[in-house]
């Protein structure tokens, strides 16, 4: 299985969590044919990893004028470093007209931090989004839950009864991503969720990334289809370190 297969990486794929969305669809987008990458949040400055970004206020047709892939639509460029996000319903007038392949979007924010749990005021999922990937980093557990590597960490303290400060072990990540406060927050109706597991470095962090797995796939709530977790390390060439049932 290669990585886009094992996230289900077409039609409209939004990107949530902490530890690398942005890794996670550069990497896609080199690997599907007509890719578009946006953004429903503030993206860094992404040039570098796509053919061609257009500024615009009608991604349609810019998608559609497109001669090299994967291509970036953005509304706004609103500082040096970054980029604006559209609104939820532009990326969903996008995926409807059927110009691509896949649709990567990034859908919340995470100040680099490589766990998390969603404010009341994210993620923004478009409706027409067919895949979820909440992501974290294996790397976060065994650190304190504070700022340094938690994004928002009083809401993790609130989803798993951890104190601030104390050390993160698998099953927290595990209960966030898994929660409808967390990791599911807002999936759409229909849409499938494919959790990843990042930064598996090596055979330790593949055994965490296993119990993380094993800890998220038990506390799935039944109406929410979430057929596989993905552990990965998306900078690598070949990525998929192994998928957990």
């Amino acid at each position: 299985m290669d990585i886009e297969s094992a996230l289900d990486a077409s039609g409209t794929v939004a990107a949530v969590g902490a530890g690398g969305k942005k890794t996670t669809m550069y990497a896609l987008a080199e690997r599907i044919d007509r890719a578009v990458v946006t953004a429903t949040v503030r993206i860094p400055i992404f040039d570098q990893h796509v053919e061609q970004v257009e500024v615009t206020d009608d991604p349609v047709a810019a998608v559609r004028q497109a001669e090299t892939w994967p291509v970036g639509v953005v509304p706004e460029r609103e500082r040096d470093d970054r980029y604006l996000g559209y609104e939820p319903a532009v990326v969903d007038d996008l995926a409807a007209a059927g110009v691509a392949d896949a649709i990567l979007v990034k859908a919340d924010g995470a100040r680099m931090r490589q766990f998390k749990a969603p404010s009341d005021r994210e993620p923004q999922i478009p409706a027409s989004t067919d895949t979820v990937i909440p992501i974290a980093s294996a790397r976060v557990v065994g650190e304190s839950l504070g700022e340094e590597h938690v994004h928002r960490p009083e809401l993790v303290s609130k989803l798993t009864g951890r104190d601030l400060g104390e050390e993160i072990r698998p099953a927290d990540v595990g209960a966030v991503m898994a929660s409808e406060h967390g990791g599911l927050k807002d999936v759409p109706d229909g849409a499938t969720v494919v959790p990843l597991v990042n930064m598996v470095d090596d055979a330790d962090l593949a055994d965490v990334g296993r119990e993380i797995a094993t800890e998220l796939l038990s506390r799935v709530p039944e109406e929410v289809d979430v057929p596989r977790v993905v552990l990965a390390r998306m900078i690598d060439d070949d990525p998929l370190v192994d998928v957990v049932t």
